[in-house]
């Protein structure tokens, strides 16, 4: 009798860490992008990181004047944006880093819907496929002519079709084509 409560001890004890390890879980569209340094030259460098009760906070303010960007942020997880100045001392890194980061991805089931090699400028769009017609995250990383690097990830449960829409209102460009081109898809 003392073995067999001893097992649905730990039976009970395993059930509860691992709904507790669930719980900590990263949402299916998140992408741990790792961290920044910011350039040696002093240039630009930009870190943004948005979760849960700020943009909570922010879809309840939004409500009033603006229902949809509310309805758009209600659907939002987290949004993680870095912006990283290049010179010399990083432009190497970076772009091994994004090389690497574009393995990662594949590996991990994300698909790769747009790629933008021109003119100095390297873009690649990444889609966590989610529940129905959602999209679970998406990850944007961009090498511009203009010497800076982005990095973006956005959680949630996303409509395709309002991704544009989102980085318009969050004033963040490759998001916004990022959309844009998501809307073109076949």
């Amino acid at each position: 009798m003392k073995a067999l409560n001893l097992c649905s001890l730990a039976v009970a004890a395993g059930l509860s860490l691992a709904a507790a390890c669930a719980a900590d879980a990263p949402s299916p569209g998140y992408f741990d992008l790792g961290s920044f340094a910011p350039p040696k030259s002093g240039g630009e460098f930009v870190e943004v990181n948005l979760k849960g009760n700020l943009l909570r906070f922010a879809a309840k303010v939004a409500e009033q004047q603006e229902p949809d960007a509310a309805d758009l942020l209600k659907s939002i997880e987290s949004v993680r944006v870095n912006v990283v100045g290049l010179d010399e001392s990083n432009r190497g890194e970076i772009k091994k880093r994004i090389e690497t980061l574009a393995a990662r991805l594949q590996t991990e089931g994300w698909e790769r819907i747009v790629t933008v090699q021109k003119d100095g400028e390297d873009v690649g769009v990444y889609t966590k496929a989610g529940s129905q017609d959602s999209i679970a995250g998406i990850v944007v990383t961009v090498v511009s002519h203009e010497g800076q690097a982005v990095f973006v990830n956005v959680v949630g449960e996303l409509k395709p079709e309002k991704i544009a829409e989102l980085g318009e209102r969050l004033h963040i460009s490759p998001l916004k084509q990022a959309g844009e081109a998501i809307e073109k898809k076949p």
